[in-house]
């Protein structure tokens, strides 16, 4: 269908696979599909797109709203009543206490003429919260077909792979299917369809080219990656309203946007300050200071350790591991001068954002910056997890365990300047410190 191809962009695959286990509408389906990825990977919206294209019956939940067995289960109820009653034959609200019911009820709802002779789909968003229900939920909706004898398929839409779900005892396999994470160029084609109409196809993609340059190494989920596409537009495209340049300058252009791409990269998941606030920001209707008591960061307390452990992570994020004997040793001997600082001047680590680092290298800067003796005790260790959960620090991944867990530091140059205010030795390493970040 062309409508669909160019409705849902770098789905083909997917796309392709769903169509032909719906098959033809009174066809049966296949009882279940758990459809698993990461966040923002297209999986609700490829699904609903492709059920109301196609015009079939189905009914969506999210189970985050629908928290408990009964909301469940009655959202199910009431949604699929109105789909086969009209206004007037479902103003009563269904109730249903147990799976038991839901399956009776399911039965009497789906006699309906308009039902009949047609698969009906249930769609279960955030799938993973029906582990934290019943026991029966999860293998009964894997069953529904056999248990009602209806021409009904369950979806199931996760952020997990299938087997954290499996129950011990065993049951009904659905049918698995996997989204695979955008690709820098799948982002490129999604991002620059949203072109403004006032501007070129063109100058639009130069842009989005620009952001994911930047951005990309840090962020690529596709819902942050185009509010921030909206959210700077208006100032790379300024100098051409402006008059100041034209749409293939974009020399000019990036000279224009770099440093505010650079103050949204220090920002990047946090939502710090609303959208309207930050477009006031950049025409400088507004003064930052004003917006600094904005960030939930500025109302954290954080332990003594805590601190240490949060700079020594910036410092790791932001300075190669090859700086770190000239910064923290006191006899490093004599280092050679080489060109490689010279071919990279001009770029500036807050662009390329944090990078990943081991956790021994963390507390090793973190012993050589604290005044007195630090044993890796697991009350030091604990305190990271906490940075872990409070999103100051970023858990990269796990999977190779002869390095460990990696981490990223989240948090701007300014909060680690205002915990660090008071410390005489911290503030000649903050020093030393802004030469490099600063990448000049």
């Amino acid at each position: 269908m062309p409508h669909l191809e160019n409705t849902v962009l770098c789905r083909e695959s997917q796309v392709s696979t769903l169509r032909s286990l719906f098959g033809e509408r009174h066809h049966f389906s296949f009882p279940s599909i758990f459809i698993y990825g990461h966040t923002a990977s297209g999986k609700t919206y490829v699904t609903q797109t492709l059920l109301k294209t196609l015009e079939l019956p189905h009914v969506f939940v999210n189970c985050v709203e629908c928290f408990t067995l009964r909301l469940l289960l009655e959202q199910i109820l009431n949604k699929l009543n109105h789909l086969s009653s009209s206004e007037d034959e479902c103003s009563t609200q269904i109730t249903c206490e147990t799976f038991n019911d839901f399956v009776r009820l399911f039965k009497q709802i789906t006699k309906a003429e308009s039902l009949k002779d047609q698969t009906v789909y249930i769609v279960l968003d955030k799938a993973e919260y029906l582990r934290d229900m019943e026991a029966n939920l999860l293998p009964g909706f894997l069953r529904l077909q056999e248990l009602t004898d209806r021409n009904v398929t369950v979806l199931l839409l996760s952020e997990i792979v299938w087997e954290k779900f499996r129950p011990n005892t065993g049951c009904f396999e659905p049918f698995v299917l996997y989204f695979p994470d955008y690709s820098i160029g799948n982002l490129q084609k999604i991002l620059s369809h949203d072109y403004p109409p006032e501007y070129s196809a063109d100058f639009y993609a130069a842009y989005i080219n620009i952001l994911l340059g930047v951005f990309y190494t840090v962020c690529r989920d596709l819902k942050e990656l185009r509010h921030l596409a909206v959210l700077n537009f208006p100032k790379y495209c300024e100098p051409v309203v402006k008059g100041e340049a034209s749409e293939r300058d974009t020399r000019k252009l990036w000279r224009n946007i770099e440093p505010h791409l650079k103050k949204a990269m220090q920002t990047v998941y946090l939502r710090e300050v609303s959208s309207s606030q930050w477009e006031k920001l950049q025409k400088g209707d507004t003064d930052s200071e004003q917006l600094k008591g904005l960030s939930a960061y500025t109302h954290v307390e954080l332990p003594y350790y805590s601190k240490f452990i949060l700079i020594a992570a910036y410092l790791a994020s932001y300075n190669p591991a090859r700086t770190d004997k000239r910064f923290f040793l006191k006899h490093h001997g004599k280092i050679k001068k080489t060109n490689f600082q010279k071919k990279h001047e001009k770029t500036s680590n807050h662009l390329l954002g944090p990078k990943p680092f081991p956790l021994d290298r963390l507390l090793a800067i973190l012993y050589s910056i604290v005044d007195s003796r630090v044993a890796p005790t697991a009350n030091i260790f604990s305190q990271i997890t906490s940075l872990v959960t409070l999103q100051l620090l970023t858990l990269v991944g796990h999977d190779d365990q002869l390095d460990g867990p990696k981490y990223k530091c989240t948090v701007s140059l300014d909060f680690i300047r205002a915990i660090a205010r008071d410390r005489p030795l911290l503030s000649v390493i903050m020093r030393a410190e802004e030469k490099t970040i600063g990448g000049r």
